[in-house]
């Protein structure tokens, strides 16, 4: 029988998660490895939940502080949580961001534990970073590869960025979704909805997340349905401020939605979930969608296509196409049937938890025998079907 491992996970904001994204992906993970009989350690900010509680599903929790600032935050607690890993024995660090490949450095000199690094997508593309940021990003990049013993892709696409820009192999295991559907649909009534009565998209409203295509496209739609919104930006934004210029009025922005199991009914209750973002490596609101068996249309980018397979449908980054794909499933009930069943088909077949969970573990104890030394060509913790 293989020995239980000693893990710490670092580069979150801690667990359970509250923003999504890699936050989510850590707690599934961490709680999974947990499960399976690891001694798992997650590196909190202080006030992630209230009580800053010891532990959560089986996982251990430990507090370190950080700097208050947007910028600061993740960066400052990183460090703060590696000098304090670097005091105890852990058999494997796991990371997650690219960003932290600076806090990963000091690991790499301070103690004999391997290294293992989830970078995430390609932060350094979002429209809104300015010279200084992006310099930083790719930057952290390139390091990343430098000090991690292997470094996890959550797409293929990333996979082949990281070998073609920094001739550097990974391992490859993605994202993740559960199988969910309607739980507490009179939700709809508290938004003046009901079911299949309107488009749903739900995202941070930037510029890359391409939500003017989505209200453009719609605007030449002719149907009775609504475009319902949900999200915000985490500042004053001009983008924001010309989406809600629209004078359709058929169009309505919710904005955050934050309220446990609301997003879960907004999704269920739709009747079409548009997906426009475009950047990062495997997206955890398309696979939400997808999990909750909604028919999707989604922008035609590598990571998107990669996700979906032959589950949804794809659209340029046109608003014209992406109005004759909403037109095409306002016509074909038949269509919309089939990619909502073949939506958690999909996950199913390639994205549960449990999946990804099994292969974070491979991952780990490979990094502790110490397979990763000489830097094995890139490979995959488990098999996804590819598109046909």
């Amino acid at each position: 029988m293989e020995r239980q491992l000693r893990i710490a996970v670092l580069g979150t904001r801690g667990v359970p998660a509250n923003y999504g994204g890699f936050e989510t992906c850590a707690e599934e993970v961490s709680v999974g490895l947990a499960a399976r009989g690891h001694d798992v350690w997650v590196y909190c900010r202080r006030g992630n939940v209230a009580g800053d509680p010891a532990e959560y599903k089986g996982v251990r929790l430990a507090y370190t502080g950080h700097i208050e600032q947007k910028l600061l935050g993740t960066l400052s607690h990183t460090i703060t949580a590696t000098l304090d890993a670097l005091r105890r024995r852990y058999d494997v660090l796991l990371y997650f961001n690219a960003a932290n490949a600076v806090p990963s450095l000091l690991a790499r000199v301070g103690q004999r534990a391997p290294v293992v690094l989830n970078v995430d997508g390609l932060e350094w593309q979002r429209r809104k970073w300015g010279f200084v940021g992006r310099t930083y990003y790719q930057a952290a990049e390139w390091l990343s590869t430098k000090v991690a013993d292997r470094i996890i892709s959550d797409a293929r696409a990333i996979q082949r960025y990281y070998e073609e820009r920094w001739h550097t192999p990974s391992t490859f295991v993605a994202y993740g979704a559960h199988i969910e559907g309607p739980e507490r649909p009179e939700i709809l009534k508290e938004y003046g909805l009901t079911r299949d009565c309107y488009f749903f998209t739900a995202s941070r409203l930037e510029p890359e997340n391409n939500a003017d295509i989505t209200v453009k496209a719609f605007e030449r739609v002719e149907t009775d349905k609504m475009l319902v919104i949900a999200g915000g930006a985490n500042y004053r934004s001009d983008f924001v401020r010309r989406l809600k210029e629209t004078k359709d009025s058929r169009i309505v922005f919710l904005g955050p939605v934050y309220k446990p199991g609301h997003i879960r009914e907004l999704h269920c209750g739709a009747f079409t979930y548009v997906h426009g973002n475009e950047v990062g490596g495997t997206n955890p609101a398309l696979l939400k969608a997808l999990g909750y068996g909604s028919c999707v249309l989604t922008i035609n980018v590598p990571y998107n296509a990669e996700v979906v397979g032959d589950a949804a449908l794809l659209y340029a980054k046109d608003p014209e196409d992406l109005a004759a794909q909403m037109t095409r499933v306002l016509r074909d009930a038949r269509l919309v049937s089939r990619l909502r069943w073949r939506a958690q088909e999909r996950i199913r077949e390639a994205y549960l938890w449990e999946h990804i969970v099994e292969g974070y573990e491979r991952i780990l104890r490979r990094a502790v025998a110490g397979e990763f030394q000489h830097a094995p060509p890139s490979d995959v913790a488990y098999h996804t079907p590819q598109r046909a």
